[in-house]
């Protein structure tokens, strides 16, 4: 599928800046809120309009989290996500380790892969302290 490009707007500019400034992978109430400080006058419907299109550009990812709405992600290059059950933050995966994964599965016979999403899921090292369990990789 072609992704098609429209007329990049100022509006759609400053958002994606905005959003390449952060890693936090905010919400689309959270990027209203920090554009709405350089441009007073856009509205939420607005932004939620170019999130849109600026993921169909293939400018910005989208995580979806279900009915735990969607969260997004100005580095469109291949990464992995670490997802905090415990506060919801969000953390960027890159690396060796991201690079041989997808040269492995790019070698499937008979298939073409164009892109892929991975998520992990676990606690931060400030939750796992809350709940008094250990933080740290076992293995």
């Amino acid at each position: 599928m072609d992704k098609v490009i429209r007329r990049n707007t100022r509006q759609r500019s400053l958002i994606l800046e905005e959003l390449k400034k952060v890693s936090s992978h905010p919400d689309a109430q959270t990027i209203f809120r920090m554009v709405k400080k350089r441009m007073s006058s856009i509205g939420f419907g607005t932004v939620y309009r170019n999130l849109n299109i600026l993921k169909d550009e293939g400018r910005i990812l989208e995580l979806s989290f279900g009915k735990y709405g969607s969260r997004y992600d100005g580095c469109v290059d291949d990464h992995y996500h670490l997802i905090c059950l415990g506060c919801g933050s969000v953390v960027d995966i890159k690396g060796p380790s991201v690079r041989r994964l997808d040269k492995s599965l790019g070698e499937i016979p008979g298939f073409k892969i164009e892109y892929h999403r991975v998520k992990f899921y676990g606690y931060c090292a400030d939750c796992s302290a809350k709940k008094g369990g250990r933080h740290g990789n076992k293995g």
